[in-house]
């Protein structure tokens, strides 16, 4: 194992793609020095394979992203995110979990729902750094819950291992979220947004059906700067029910502990639990770790107990390992492997196993 880490001593293997358009990055760095516009474009791709005894047997997606943020002020400015999801097969990799017999969902965003409007929010920050607000159309998964292995495009796949299964977190839409920093060491969250959020068809709807998705969490953090490193933290959320009946009230409430030792070694502990039908899961925990290399790799290994509700007669068990190898800050590879025990949605098959890789290119 090498010395160092890959958070202060980065030790890329290479320049790709920046050796072929070394043009287009020269663009935006000058794009953010003159005009405080720094953006990325990137593709990312997965495909999954399972032993399933029902369904298609795989499922591989791909999305396209152009992301970045307008600073228009020293202390605020503007963020935006457009997406295009796409499945290559007759399955989403999102959806793989369910076809395959799991209540599971087993490629978290990896969806097909086209053209999505996922960020276009303002952030305005105190001088001092003391408090933050958000507001516009967010994602509330960017900061309810979070640590530092939640995302799906660098690191875990199943949603067990992301942001809690237990919370009933709604799509991208209009909402608010601030934080403030209580102390050197604790800080508050929270946030209202539309419970109905719909990023393919963005609108103010909330104002007129009054749904609404909220959470606080309040959190211990080592220092403000290594808040998703070093964090310790419980989060309580409602959602309201639909006027259709298409969902219920659902409230829940969740607790997660991860630090990062040395810059490298990231052990967590995660649990949840919901009053309601509306989550994936009634109850669950999860444990694990995320270990980063000098080369800025990343292996990660987490083990789930979930309570899928009082539909299914067995509570269901899932395993993901996976390992990041990080070709340059702009492209990486990442193999993994899932097993769930009792799959829920197939009684008859004691174990499923899923196989998948993961492609990231960015520009």
């Amino acid at each position: 194992m090498s010395d160092g880490d890959g958070l202060t001593d980065p030790q890329f293997r290479s320049r790709f793609p920046q050796n072929l358009v070394p043009q287009w990055f020269a663009l935006k760095d000058s794009l953010k020095a003159s005009a405080n516009i720094d953006f990325k474009i990137d593709y990312l791709s997965l495909g999954q394979w399972s032993n399933t005894d029902v369904g298609q047997g795989h499922a591989a997606g791909g999305m396209a992203r152009i992301y970045g943020t307008w600073q228009a002020f020293e202390h605020g400015g503007l963020t935006a995110k457009l997406e295009h999801r796409t499945a290559y097969t007759s399955v989403a990799p999102q959806f793989f979990g369910f076809d395959s017999g799991a209540q599971s969902i087993t490629g978290t965003a990896f969806n097909d729902i086209q053209l999505a409007l996922t960020n276009l929010f303002w952030t305005q920050r105190a001088e001092s750094g003391a408090w933050t607000v958000q507001v516009g159309q967010i994602d509330v998964t960017d900061f309810v819950d979070v640590y530092g292995l939640v995302s799906p495009y660098t690191a875990f796949q199943n949603l067990a291992f992301n942001t809690n299964p237990t919370i009933n977190a709604p799509n991208q839409g209009l909402g608010i979220a601030g934080g403030v920093r209580l102390h050197q060491n604790l800080y508050a969250i929270a946030s209202i947004a539309d419970a109905n959020g719909d990023p393919t068809q963005p609108n103010f709807d909330v104002f007129k059906d009054g749904e609404t998705f909220k959470s606080f969490e309040i959190g211990y953090m080592s220092s403000q700067d290594r808040i998703y490193f070093d964090n310790i933290h419980l989060t309580v959320w409602q959602s309201d029910g639909a006027d259709d009946g298409s969902r219920k009230d659902d409230w829940g409430v969740a607790g997660s502990a991860s630090w990062f030792f040395d810059n490298r070694w990231m052990p967590f502990l995660r649990a949840g639990f919901s009053q309601g039908k509306a989550a994936l899961y009634k109850k669950t925990v999860s444990a694990g770790l995320g270990l980063y290399t000098r080369e800025t790799d990343l292996f990660g290994v987490g083990l789930n107990w979930s309570d899928p509700g009082d539909a299914f007669d067995k509570d269901q068990y899932t395993a993901e390992i996976f390992y990041r190898f990080t070709v340059s800050p702009n492209f990486a590879i990442t193999p993994s492997v899932q097993f769930i025990a009792n799959p829920a949605l197939n009684p008859d098959q004691d174990g499923l196993a899923l196989f998948g890789l993961r492609g990231r290119v960015a520009l």
